[in-house]
């Protein structure tokens, strides 16, 4: 037994190793792709050439290639392909809290509380830092009011939990259609609509450099202590007989996924549906446990992301909204999903 016990493990590890790799070479190869796609389209050559600009390199390259490439291709890449990681792994770290497939990252109300900070930011003029900054706060005051309500609950926290948020949800998304009635329709009312649809237009590298922070601890938490997660599928009576403090580590995951979905949430506006489709893709590629599971859906998610964003800006010859092109991959997902867990 012990034999055929180390056989399979090896076997599961081989398999990991190259589905980790194919999905680095997949992310390498997208990001590569995406300098090229846009309004002014960049050669692999001018590529490079722009990029080595920045270190002293004094060849023949436009200077517009230059601005391009640091400017705006750039920051956009590299938004997408966090936003693309942060999001799934806050995904399966609900799924696997709440032990239910169908849980996505605003579960508790972190997009909504975002949303209505941003839409109140907007509609007192602010700038996008301003804005991004309200989106934050937001996002964060929404689920800390979740979890402090859920405390006081006489239900599981679990089932507490997520009927809270669902409240909190609905509570800002009142919110913010309060706000858009009263906006300007002529200026505020389309900020506000263009920043809710979730687009990748308006990243730079000012905005990455703050957002980038957030995401950075709230993927190292999750990373750090991703095997605990496979306890926290448990139902809290077997856990606890385990010895695992789960009221600490769910407060923990918590606060780590709600600072990866706010990040996410204000860099790049409402971008749906990665956090709930990936985690399953992942699931079926590396399997359930954590331990495996976490880095795949940061991995996936990272090239997911840059591939839709490349679809946005391409597909027609006007840029289409990142969330819209997400909702319309993610929508039969979802449904095929529905059916599925029907099926079992």
């Amino acid at each position: 037994m012990g034999t055929i016990y180390v056989r399979e493990e090896a076997k599961i590890r081989k398999r990991y190793f190259v589905t980790m790799l194919a999905m680095f070479l997949g992310l390498a190869c997208g990001v590569v792709v995406s300098f090229g796609i846009g309004y002014f389209p960049l050669s692999p050559l001018e590529v490079a050439e722009a990029f080595l600009s920045r270190f002293g390199y004094q060849g023949n390259v436009r200077p517009q290639a230059v601005t391009i490439f640091w400017n705006i291709r750039l920051p956009r890449i590299l938004s997408a392909a966090l936003i693309g990681a942060s999001l799934p792994v806050a995904g399966a770290a609900y799924q696997g809290m709440f032990r239910n497939p169908l849980v996505s990252p605003d579960i508790l109300g972190v997009s909504s509380g975002a949303s209505l900070g941003a839409a109140l930011a907007i509609l007192n003029g602010c700038g996008s830092m301003l804005v991004q900054a309200w989106a934050f706060a937001g996002g964060a005051a929404a689920v800390a009011l979740a979890y402090l309500i859920s405390r006081r609950s006489a239900h599981e926290q679990t089932v507490s939990l997520v009927l809270t948020g669902s409240m909190i949800m609905a509570l800002c998304n009142a919110g913010v259609t309060a706000v858009k009635y009263i906006s300007d329709p002529d200026d505020v009312l389309q900020q506000i609509t263009f920043w809710l649809m979730g687009s990748l237009t308006k990243t730079d590298m000012e905005s990455l450099g703050w957002a980038w922070l957030p995401m950075a601890v709230g993927l190292g938490v999750i990373f750090l202590l991703r095997w605990q997660l496979n306890l926290m599928t448990l139902s809290e009576e077997e856990a606890q007989s385990l010895g695992a403090p789960v009221r600490l580590y769910r407060l923990v995951f918590i606060a780590a996924s709600t600072l990866l979905s706010a990040a996410s949430v204000c860099l790049g506006g409402l971008i749906g549906w990665v956090g709930l489709m990936i985690p399953h893709m992942c699931r079926a590629l590396v399997g359930p446990d954590y331990r495996r599971l976490i880095p795949a859906c940061a991995m996936l998610g990272a090239a997911y992301l840059v591939a839709m964003d490349d679809i946005a800006r391409s597909i027609l010859s006007m840029e289409l909204p990142l969330g819209v092109v997400t909702c319309i991959v993610g929508a039969p997902f979802f449904v095929s999903l529905i059916i599925k867990q029907r099926g079992r």
